[in-house]
């Protein structure tokens, strides 16, 4: 028997690029930074960094958590590769986490008594007036399914209007303006991810035996890599 669950965290679906070490579901160790394209450059150094702060190496960890999108697609590719070598490297399980339901867990304080008219919206931005979004109520129980939506000022015009709609995440600061006189949309900027934020969620996962294909796993992308070509000067 395991005496002790220690689990490598890493999210790089949004433009943070986050690692945590959780300790039988609760987060000892992170290291994390929010600017463009760091991913790439930061992550295994940050994977080095929490390892040495919780005092764990390489071989005391029971499993990898990667944050399997929808997101960066770019971002998404570095951590499920870095991911998956590990879990090869070290013969340990693969853990997936939904990154709005992550974001969800973040968000809502868990020790706290929530209003069960609030729904919950993390959006990840997806270019223009486009996000990925889904909702959970106030039991963070999902009740729309992840989905890329173009957001406009009707999006919640059909809600029930004795609910409030909090958008939360990336995708959501872009329509503070859109939504600012609202009376059942509230927009909550400045929000950050953090792959300190699915700790429970991957401990659960791991206690009940919900592992990922390390040979056949892909991220969640949601919509297909557009490439584009940078325009003539």
């Amino acid at each position: 028997m395991i005496e002790n669950t220690y689990i490598l965290q890493i999210e790089t679906a949004t433009p943070v690029c986050s690692v945590a070490i959780s300790k039988n579901g609760e987060t000892i160790a992170k290291a994390e930074a929010d600017a463009p394209n760091l991913h790439a450059s930061h992550l295994t150094l940050f994977i080095e960094q929490v390892l040495d702060k919780a005092a764990v190496t390489r071989n005391d960890l029971t499993a990898v958590a990667i944050s399997m999108g929808p997101g960066s697609y770019t971002g998404l590719r570095i951590g499920v590769s870095t991911a998956k070598g590990l879990c090869y490297a070290l013969d340990i399980p693969l853990i997936a986490v939904n990154t709005l339901e992550a974001m969800v867990y973040g968000f809502v304080p868990q020790e706290h008594s929530v209003d069960a008219t609030r729904i919950f919206v993390p959006m990840i931005d997806a270019r223009r007036m486009e996000v990925y979004m889904a909702k959970y109520d106030s039991q963070l129980q999902c009740i729309e399914e992840t989905a890329a939506r173009i957001i406009d000022e009707n999006s919640f015009a059909d809600e029930d209007e004795n609910n409030c709609y909090v958008l939360f995440g990336s995708g959501a600061d872009k329509f503070e303006t859109l939504f600012e006189n609202s009376h059942t949309v509230q927009v909550e900027t400045g929000f950050c991810n953090s792959a300190s934020f699915f700790d429970k969620l991957v401990f659960r996962k791991f206690q009940q035996g919900r592992f990922e294909d390390v040979v056949y796993f892909e991220p969640y992308y949601l919509k297909d890599f557009i490439a584009t070509t940078p325009k003539k000067r």
